[in-house]
C-alpha cells in the first residue's frame, strides 16, 4: 500500500485537557464524569506549597482507583528545581498516569533531565512539557527533537507564564503571542509531537473562548488546555471535524477513486483544484472522526 493510499495513522483525541488540582477530592470525582478528553491533575500550580505532598498521594490515589473510562491521565508534576521535584517524579514513575506533564522547560538539557527521573516508569509513560518559558521559545527546534530519543510525545503551550516572563499583555487576540504559537506548532509538527494550546482565563464568557480555540485551531493545536468545565463542549467542538468538513473529506476521496481518477495527482472536485495533499487531509479528517467516535 502506498502512503497517498493508506489510512494515517492518528493520536488519540485530545481535544480538551482539563487542570484540576490534586487536592481537591470533589473536583477529581466530578472528573470521572466530564467529556474531556485529558484530566491532568495538577501538583504545581493549583496547589498550595503545604498541600504538596498530600495533593501527590491524592493523585496517585486517584489514578489507581479509576474510574475514568476513555479519558487519558496526566499529573502536572513539580520542577525538577523545587523542593517537591524529585518526589513528584519518583511517585508518577511508579503510578498508572498515562503521562507526566513537566513545567518551565528550557531547554534540550531539561528534558534529557527528566527522562532520567523517568528512567523506572513503565515503557508506555510519556513525556509532556509546558512551553511557558522565554528561553524555551528560543530552543524549540531542540526541544522539539528530543521526541525522537525520549518519551517526550506532547507540548502544552503556557501562555500566562510566557506573558508574566515578557511583561506581554494577554489579551483576546493574544497578538504578542502569535509568532511564538506558530513557531510552536511548526517544531512540534516538524518532530511528531502532539501539541495542545494554552488556558483561556475567561471561563464566564463562552463566546471570546471559542474565539480563542477557533484561533488555536487556525494555527493547527490539536486541542486545548482548559481550566473550567464549563469550557469542555465548546473545546470538543471547535476541535472536531464538522458535518461540512467531513463531507469535503468524503468527497475528495469518492473523487479520488473514481476509475478516471486512478493515478492523477490532481483533479478537480466541486469546481476547485484538488491535489493528493488534499486526500492525505481528507484521510486524516475521517481518521480524526473515528478515533472521536470511538472514544465515546
Amino acid at each position: 500500500m502506498t502512503a497517498s493510499s493508506a489510512t494515517p495513522t492518528v493520536p488519540r483525541p485530545r481535544r480538551s485537557a482539563l487542570y484540576l488540582p490534586a487536592s481537591n477530592a470533589k473536583a477529581i470525582a466530578k472528573a470521572r464524569t466530564l467529556p474531556c478528553d485529558v484530566v491532568i491533575l495538577d501538583l504545581e500550580d493549583a496547589v498550595a506549597p503545604e498541600a504538596k505532598d498530600e495533593a501527590r498521594d491524592a493523585a496517585i490515589a486517584a489514578i489507581a482507583q479509576g474510574g475514568f473510562g476513555h479519558r487519558e491521565l496526566v499529573i502536572r508534576a513539580n520542577g525538577l528545581d523545587t523542593e517537591w521535584g524529585a518526589a513528584d517524579l519518583a511517585a508518577i514513575a511508579g503510578s498508572q498516569a498515562d503521562a507526566v506533564l513537566v513545567p518551565k522547560v528550557n531547554d534540550a538539557a531539561d528534558i534529557a533531565r527528566y527522562e532520567e527521573a523517568l528512567d523506572g516508569a513503565p515503557p508506555r509513560m510519556r513525556l509532556w512539557a509546558m512551553i511557558e518559558t522565554c528561553a524555551s521559545v528560543g530552543n524549540l527546534p531542540a526541544i522539539a527533537a528530543m521526541a525522537h530519543t525520549t518519551r517526550l510525545a506532547l507540548w502544552i503551550m503556557g501562555t500566562n507564564d510566557l506573558a508574566k516572563e515578557m511583561r506581554a499583555q494577554l489579551t483576546p487576540c493574544r497578538t504578542p503571542f502569535l509568532p511564538f504559537l506558530s513557531m510552536a506548532v511548526a517544531s512540534a509538527r516538524a518532530n511528531g509531537i502532539s501539541i495542545l494550546d494554552g488556558v483561556c482565563n475567561e471561563f464566564r464568557d463562552l463566546d471570546l473562548f471559542e474565539a480563542e480555540a477557533r484561533q488555536g485551531l487556525m494555527f493547527g493545536f490539536d486541542g486545548k488546555s482548559l481550566i473550567h468545565p464549563a469550557q469542555i463542549d465548546p473545546c470538543n467542538t471547535v476541535f472536531s471535524p464538522s458535518e461540512t468538513d467531513l463531507a469535503w473529506a468524503r468527497g475528495v476521496i469518492e473523487a479520488f477513486a473514481l476509475p478516471e481518477n486512478r493515478g492523477k495527482g490532481a483533479i478537480r472536485v466541486d469546481g476547485k483544484m484538488t491535489e493528493l495533499l488534499h486526500l492525505d487531509q481528507a484521510r486524516r479528517l475521517l481518521a480524526v472522526a473515528e478515533q472521536i467516535a470511538a472514544a465515546g
